[in-house]
């Protein structure tokens, strides 16, 4: 029992506040031009979210991060790509998790090897404190496998059918 409750503490704990030590509003703002410059570069949808704790009822339920991001793929439309080509890369201060979920057009084309990959490199510049760092790292790797396998023809420009702003939750 007793680790549900440190668990439960651990998540109400961390707050707004670390989400603002972690992501401040220029690495943001430098995030959000990232993505937007990505997508002008192929066809595909990127979204980066950051969630400072899980919701309690993600919490009683005991839910894992995984959960949460396939939650917050729908909601916040991430499937809902013409091409099937959205991708959320999703992270969870309290428990240092870091989920990527990708819509099924790019994910028949991606191996968990190449998922992995990117989820490790994110992992180690977090370990290191360097939130903007890891999270840029991760939107570039998506953005060159978006390239590859979505790439815009001559003249034609991506729809942007998502916003590019950060999520912070």
């Amino acid at each position: 029992m007793m680790p549900r409750w440190k668990r439960l503490l651990k998540h109400r704990w961390t707050d707004e506040s670390d989400l603002r030590r972690a992501l401040p509003a220029p690495a943001v703002q430098r995030l959000e031009s990232q993505v937007r410059a990505s997508e002008a570069r192929h066809a595909g949808e990127i979204c980066v979210c950051v969630e400072a704790g899980l919701p309690l009822s993600y919490l009683w339920k005991r839910l894992r991060a995984r959960d949460r991001a396939v939650t917050l793929f729908g909601k916040l439309r991430v499937w809902d790509t013409e091409a099937n080509n959205g991708v959320l890369i999703y992270l969870l201060l309290a428990e240092h998790s870091i989920e990527i979920v990708a819509d099924r057009g790019l994910n028949a084309l991606v191996g968990p090897a190449q998922w992995q990959t990117i989820i490790e490199g994110l992992r180690t510049a977090l370990r290191a404190g360097e939130f903007e760092q890891g999270l840029s790292q991760a939107v570039a790797s998506v953005d060159e496998m978006l390239q590859q396998h979505f790439p815009l023809a001559a003249g034609e420009a991506n729809p942007n059918e998502l916003p590019d702003a950060v999520i912070l939750l």
